[in-house]
């Protein structure tokens, strides 16, 4: 089911039609609505959409924050849960099903959603547990500026990225032309998942909870990383997407792997300037090692609606959620262009076309196993010795896998 969401998403949602059915307004006479999520621009727009439901008898608040993932699940373990609703995709998800902390979503659905699409809606063992409102993928994004200058083409693959690095910085243009969200934590670990699969890699031995990643293709995807990293800024293991985002904006970053969702600010002047702006494009993922799948993956964004919560504030929040998610919002020129939407009406914009390009290339969903988000905490926190050069890749990766069977064991999923 998730693996169809996140395709039809990127392919067929595009050319549909908007509907005709109105949506609903807040028809909120009471209740209390908390939202946690990320901050990057779609999902400050879906926060602004739940809190115009504030007023008379309704409290609305949003905590959006990069460090999401670190407090949603502590957040709605109370109970009552100080989240009404967490903004999740496909990896952060497995977090809060693991600790039974959000509810099915039917009910609701069939008396305020009826307006909603298939494909929108995330079900997990039969029911629907999320909300989905937009796709998204990490793909390459470039100046085409000082590439036509350093005389090369758009990158295709990670060697060409290295290639293309050194006739950069040997040519003047750029010293540290490669960006990435390669900060220690979350997007350290995502960096190298897309690396891994790239080359091949599978995360687990067939059908257990056995981790399988201290191998050729695991070596070979934290050497490509360590390669790539000597043409990013020094300071690259502190750089997370916005870190990123902003080196691109000042004019240092000639060519990055950045996510789709992040292409409508870069093309924005607000703390750029008119040169990086109108020489900003983007391109399909690239591949790695002569493989033919993308070094990425695709992912969808949605909400959820907490567990420990009262059924007249679930009730609230869904309806807030849902005036979030109106067809109207595309109504905005700026809004549109923000992310690669899962809503009716939504016209791909050129911002979409490396998620497009994603799809089409076959790339494969992040894995929702109830044991990767453990996985990806390890990667997460033992990859920095590798980066730094601390350790060599073998004993990097040994650590990594000891770090996940302690974890695995203390969760039930290893004995």
């Amino acid at each position: 089911m998730i693996k169809k969401t996140l395709m039809a998403a990127s392919l067929a949602l595009m050319a549909s039609a908007a509907s005709t059915a109105a949506y609903a307004a807040c028809d909120i006479s009471k209740g209390r609505v908390n939202v946690v999520g990320n901050e990057f621009p779609a999902i400050q727009t879906i926060g602004k959409g739940a809190q115009a439901c504030a007023g008379d008898g309704v409290e609305v608040k949003t905590n959006l924050t990069a460090d999401h993932q670190k407090i949603n699940v502590a957040g709605m373990s109370s109970n009552p849960a100080e989240y009404t609703s967490a903004i999740v995709a496909n990896s952060s998800i497995v977090a809060l099903m693991n600790e039974d902390l959000i509810r099915p979503l039917d009910d609701f659905i069939a008396k305020y959603g009826k307006d909603l699409k298939k494909n929108q809606l995330i079900s997990i063992d039969g029911k629907v547990m999320a909300v989905a409102f937009m796709a998204n993928a990490q793909h390459l994004v470039y100046r085409k500026d000082i590439l036509a200058k350093a005389g090369v083409e758009p990158p295709k693959t990670y060697e060409d990225m290295l290639a293309a690095a050194k006739i950069i910085r040997d040519k003047g243009l750029m010293q540290n032309p490669v960006g990435g969200a390669y900060a220690a934590g979350w997007n350290l670990a995502q960096e190298f998942n897309n690396m891994y699969i790239g080359y091949g890699g599978e995360f687990f031995k067939p059908g257990t909870a056995e981790v399988s990643i201290n191998n050729e293709q695991g070596a070979a995807a934290l050497k490509m990383m360590k390669d790539l990293s000597g043409y990013m800024n020094p300071d690259f293991l502190t750089h997370d997407s916005n870190a990123t985002s902003a080196e691109w904006k000042a004019g240092n970053v000639a060519i990055m792997n950045m996510w789709g969702s992040r292409v409508g600010p870069l093309k924005d002047t607000e703390g750029s300037s008119q040169e990086v702006v109108d020489n900003t494009d983007i391109a399909a993922p690239m591949t790695v090692g002569g493989g033919s799948i993308p070094a990425t993956t695709l992912w969808w964004d949605g909400w959820t609606v907490s567990k420990n919560t009262s059924d007249e504030d679930a009730e609230a929040t869904f309806k807030a959620m849902m005036n979030a998610i109106n067809p109207s919002i595309l109504g905005d020129d700026e809004i549109a262009k923000q992310a690669v939407w899962l809503i009716d009406g939504y016209k791909p914009t050129d911002a979409a076309k490396g998620v497009f390009a994603a799809a089409e290339m076959g790339t494969k969903p992040y894995p929702m196993r109830p044991f990767q988000g453990l996985l990806h905490t390890a990667l997460g926190a033992e990859l920095p010795d590798y980066m730094q050069g601390k350790e060599d890749a073998a004993k990097t990766l040994a650590d990594v896998e000891a770090a996940y069977i302690a974890a695995a064991k203390e969760k039930g999923f290893l004995k």
